[in-house]
């Protein structure tokens, strides 16, 4: 079982379909640092814990898609 120091809240989005998706900061014992991505939908909830480098390159895949699909959500 893993075990956190700290895990603290970044930023939370109203998704579509009803789903919340909250960005935590995740801290284990030991000193790692990870970001999570916590979806909650009704009752359930799915997380993704990503290193910085996964991230990064998770974070340039979604501008990318943003910039080619949409209007920013404005």
């Amino acid at each position: 079982m893993n075990t956190y120091q700290s895990v603290t809240d970044i930023e939370s989005f109203q998704a579509p379909w009803n789903k919340l998706a909250t960005l935590q900061n995740v801290v284990y014992e030991g000193g790692m640092t990870m970001i999570r991505l916590r979806v909650k939908e009704g009752s359930r909830f799915t997380d993704l814990e990503l290193d910085p480098g996964t991230a990064e390159a998770i974070g340039r895949a979604l501008i990318a898609w943003a910039s080619e699909n949409g209007d920013g959500g404005d």
